[in-house]
């Protein structure tokens, strides 16, 4: 097919590709052979890898990888400049609008269902708001702070979550209603796309092993001197990257207060726990029902060797009418 047939499905809609998986699952790999037979650009979307400083810990595709095929939404980002789910839907839409054919591909659940059901438009709390929630929750911490949410809100929240606490307490104050309200209005569906999805759900066992192996790789990259050096940023606790995964054991090591050997077993184990709930998360997760659009799982395993039979069978499915 030539790039305008692969582009619209006949409907005039624009056609891509959702590829979701649990972190470690064989994700890029699969794209990389996906953009190189539907002639496609990979749009990131995981929310660690829209950073640049962490390039070995958050796994982002290498320059040589980068090289093979258009990446996009990949190290755009400072870590001292936090990603959302809304900045991440627009840039997502516009480079989605100038690809030949786009394939998204991460593992922030979050990400696709902003995507896809839209996003609630909550008015700005504003500086005053969100400063007063934040040295709240310092004053008095989060379990407390919890208490001061509105019900609806309160309830959808673990007491523990400081950082969803503090943004639903600055919303509530700035705003004088509960995030809960704004998330009830009507989002801007994405219209206009036929697109379908691949879910890689590799067995568990394979799945902890690819964790650990990568892990170990990324130790003898250079990712504890990595770590190291976005700790010299000094940037404030509640900075997203320094909850990438294997950072905050990495830290704890540079503090002195572990191994590194007991860092990256803690490391490994809290990204395979990580990767259970993301897969709960796709399982239960509805992203069907949006106009021109039409999600489908495939499951493959995470070391698949993506075969040139493997490629062409998911090609047809690609191509295949909704």
């Amino acid at each position: 097919m030539d790039a305008t047939d692969r582009a619209e499905n006949g409907l005039g809609q624009r056609r891509g590709l959702i590829l979701a998986g649990p972190t470690a699952s064989g994700k890029s790999a699969l794209a990389l052979a996906l953009a190189a037979e539907m002639g496609g650009s990979i749009i990131n979307a995981d929310a660690m890898q829209c950073y640049r400083e962490l390039r070995l810990l958050t796994a982002r595709p290498s320059e040589a990888d980068e090289a093979q095929a258009p990446h996009r939404l990949y190290g755009v980002r400072a870590a001292h400049e936090p990603a959302n789910a809304a900045w991440w839907r627009e840039a997502a839409k516009a480079e989605m609008a100038a690809a030949d054919y786009p394939i998204l591909c991460g593992g922030t659940g979050m990400y696709f269902s902003a995507l896809v059901k839209g996003i609630a438009d909550i008015p700005d709390p504003g500086e005053t708001a969100r400063a007063e929630a934040r040295a709240l929750l310092a004053q008095i911490g989060p379990e407390a702070l919890h208490a001061k949410l509105d019900a609806p809100t309160a309830a959808k929240l673990k007491p523990g979550d400081s950082q969803r606490i503090a943004r639903a307490y600055e919303v509530l104050i700035g705003t004088g209603k509960g995030i809960t309200y704004w998330q009830a209005q009507p989002t801007d569906r994405l219209q206009g796309w036929d697109l379908k999805m691949i879910l890689l759900d590799p067995p568990r066992p394979d799945l902890k092993a690819a964790i650990e192996t990568r892990f170990t790789a990324m130790l003898a990259g250079g990712a504890l001197e990595e770590a190291r050096a976005l700790l010299a940023l000094g940037l404030p606790p509640d900075a997203p990257l320094l909850r990438a995964h294997g950072m905050p054991e990495l830290a704890a090591h540079l503090r002195g207060e572990i191994s590194l050997e007991e860092a990256k077993t803690r490391a490994c184990l809290a990204t395979f726990q990580y990767t259970k709930r993301q897969m709960t998360w796709f399982r239960h997760q509805k992203l069907v029902g949006t106009t021109g659009m039409q999600i489908i799982h495939s499951r493959i395993g995470s070391h698949t060797q993506f075969s040139e039979r493997n490629i062409a069978d998911l090609r047809n499915f690609l191509n295949s009418p909704g």
